[in-house]
């Protein structure tokens, strides 16, 4: 079954109901926009129940609109007309209506009315076997319906290119559009019409002989359509179960589902071009069950109709059943001459058009997977060259601040130098500061020398490496993982090394604020979430509702940033870090508790004292500078607090400190 925009029987009821409210107000005007589109919706919801009077109806919007000169009006009317003229055969007026209403839609832009007026044409071309323009058209309406974004139009006219290559039994290329509507249908969310594209992948399974895909299919179309009343699309799906059932010879349970259909058909539905297969349906049925004279009866009613509107592929086929009940009846002129009309219409369908058609389907399809690749094949190409890109742009920065750390502690030490020279006299009292200050640069230069040069060297020989051509780009980007890993070690122990190398010399002043500890902590959760992702370990939040305290911000900062990654790192995969805080004598006590390796008393004594600089190593072997802990304890005492630790080996470590509480007299939070 064709796909349209579906059709609820009960939306007729409704919109009568609204009719007659609007004609019974006051200012009812039979040329009142609002009456007209109205009377629109309701000529279109009789089309498949009663045709006459979605004819008459669409004449009168045609008149009220033209009278008023509302084009919207005309182009619906038009359509309306078109279509009650392709239902009863009359393709030369439905397509010249199509086409009027279409010029219009394109002159005022109407682009949801140019869509049906699309598809509804390239019925009228597939109806008539000229395959090649109704793809054009279907293929035209596609390009607008994602121009302006209209899914149920993307999803129906892919559904009815999918059904041009079911026609000719081409199960493979179909199948192919029907998974570009499936996933259309899971965006648009709509069950029903989801429910009429899994009736006619039923109707293609039935074709290929899949009767276990097509019998799922069809079950779950049945029951969307029941329970939505949707009695057009039921009817249908009604008749394609019981021809599934037809292909298996299983007669009675096909007899069974085409009375079903039957019965909606004499009831509730007016709609030929369906009828004719139901018809043919049934008086195969009635042939494999031996009773030849309701075969012959129904065979004939749906040649009929077929003649009547004209359907080329419904006189085939109730042709052909007509030759098989004479034949079986030993009626050899009559068999003969239904025999003769059969190959006769067979002839006339399937001439070199349909070749030609399929001919442009098949080009259309590779078309559109040739320029889907090459997309693909050039935003692969842009990615590598960002990324190449992004890659040295990093190289070039972290090369920058090394030689920016590395000039200014040599102009600190230049400094320190010329001073110890110009006051010769004080050296007694300077002899203190001066040790100081050269524990300070062999600090500096050894974890330069130990956890900055090593990494640097091995960015440094890879590069060498690529240039001299000695690894290929393939080899040199497979490294990229870990040079971003060693790039991130780096940049964490360059800002420790600069607040570090500050505090050390003095170059750092204290400058407390109301500052929210909760903001700090969750920055530095998502800070670091990238690397405890990497080791799935969850961090979690459980400090009070936003508690205030009085610090500086950037100290605070550090301090978090240091424990969370010590945590990080000192926990095994899977582990859990939580931060908490409490009030105590008006100071917040921040607790930061790790699930990790845990530490020695030994070790807990050592790992605050600043003449500790051995390079420690977490247990995925990841590196540190060893200055961490001893710069968050400066940065706590010059903040009033303090700073302990409590540790279990193997079961966890918790590391304390405490800031002074903010006050309400304080300024606003940063």
């Amino acid at each position: 079954m064709s796909s349209l925009a579906h059709t609820q029987l009960t939306k007729k009821d409704s919109l009568s109901y609204k009719l007659k409210r609007l004609q019974s107000t006051n200012r009812f005007n039979t040329k009142d926009t609002t009456h007209i589109n109205l009377l629109s919706d309701l000529a279109y919801s009789y089309r498949f129940v009663n045709s006459d009077s979605l004819n008459a109806i669409s004449q009168r919007v045609l008149k009220y609109s033209t009278d008023i000169e509302y084009t919207k009006g005309i182009i619906k009317a038009l359509s309306g007309m078109a279509n009650y003229n392709s239902d009863q055969g009359n393709r030369e007026r439905s397509m010249a209506l199509f086409k009027e209403a279409l010029i219009l839609t394109e002159e005022t832009g109407n682009e949801i009315s140019e869509l049906d007026i699309i598809n509804g044409l390239a019925h009228d071309y597939s109806y008539e076997g000229n395959y090649a323009e109704a793809l054009n058209l279907y293929l035209k309406g596609i390009d607008v319906a994602r121009r302006i974004d209209c899914k149920e139009m993307l999803s129906i006219l892919n559904e009815n290119i999918a059904s041009l290559y079911a026609d000719q039994k081409d199960y493979k290329n179909a199948l192919i559009f029907y998974d570009t509507v499936q996933r259309i249908n899971r965006k648009l969310g709509n069950d029903i019409i989801d429910a009429e594209t899994s009736s006619n992948m039923a109707s293609l399974y039935k074709d290929a002989k899949n009767f276990d895909l097509a019998m799922f299919n069809i079950n779950k179309s049945i029951n969307t359509f029941e329970k939505n009343k949707v009695y057009d699309w039921l009817a249908y799906a009604y008749e394609v179960k019981g021809s599934i059932y037809l292909e298996q010879e299983k007669y009675q349970w096909a007899l069974y589902w085409y009375d079903q259909s039957n019965m909606l058909h004499n009831q509730q539905l007016d709609d030929d071009r369906e009828k004719i297969n139901l018809m043919n349906g049934m008086a195969k049925v009635y042939l494999g069950l031996g009773r030849d004279s309701l075969s012959m009866k129904y065979a004939n009613e749906g040649l009929e109709i077929s003649r009547k509107i004209q359907s080329l592929q419904g006189q085939i086929d109730c042709s052909e059943t007509l030759y098989k009940v004479y034949k079986n009846n030993e009626e050899h002129v009559a068999a003969l001459n239904y025999l003769e009309s059969f190959k006769a219409l067979s002839d006339s369908l399937f001439r070199d058009k349909n070749k030609q058609s399929l001919s442009l389907l098949e080009t259309k399809i590779q078309y559109e997977q040739e320029k889907q690749q090459l997309i693909e094949v050039n935003e692969a190409a842009l990615a590598k060259q960002r990324n190449y890109i992004y890659f040295t742009v990093i190289i070039l920065l972290i090369l920058s601040v090394i030689t920016f750390v590395i000039r200014r502690s040599e102009k600190i030490q230049k400094k320190l130098n010329k001073e110890l020279h110009e006051k010769t006299e004080a050296v007694t009292e300077r002899e203190s500061q001066l040790n100081e200050v050269n524990k300070t640069k062999t600090k500096l230069f050894s974890i330069i020398g130990h956890d900055l040069r090593g990494p640097i060297g091995a960015l440094h020989g890879l590069l060498k490496l690529y240039t001299d051509g000695e690894v290929n780009k393939d080899e040199f980007v497979s490294f990229i993982p870990k040079l971003k890993a060693d790039v991130e070690n780096i940049s964490f122990a360059l800002n420790n090394l600069l607040s570090w190398g500050q505090t050390q010399l003095n170059g750092v002043v204290t400058k407390p604020k109301r500052v929210s500890l909760d903001n700090l902590v969750n920055a530095n959760i998502q800070l670091l979430s990238e690397i405890a992702s990497g080791k799935a370990i969850k961090i979690i939040n459980q400090l009070p509702e936003n508690p205030q305290i009085w610090a500086d911000q950037n100290q605070i900062d550090i301090v978090i940033r240091n424990l969370l990654s010590n945590a990080i790192k000192f926990t095994p995969d899977n582990g859990l870090i939580t931060i908490e805080a409490i009030e105590k004598s008006g100071m917040w006590q921040v607790t930061v508790k790790d699930t990790g390796i845990g530490m020695n008393k030994e070790i807990q004594k050592k790992i605050f004292e600043d003449s500790s600089n051995i390079t420690t190593y977490g247990t995925n072997n990841e590196r540190g500078t060893g200055l961490g802990l001893s710069l968050c304890k400066e940065m706590i005492l010059k903040n009033k607090g303090k700073i302990w630790v409590e540790s279990v080996p193997r079961k966890g470590t918790s590391f304390f400190f405490t800031v002074p509480k903010a006050e309400k007299r304080y300024q606003q939070a940063s």
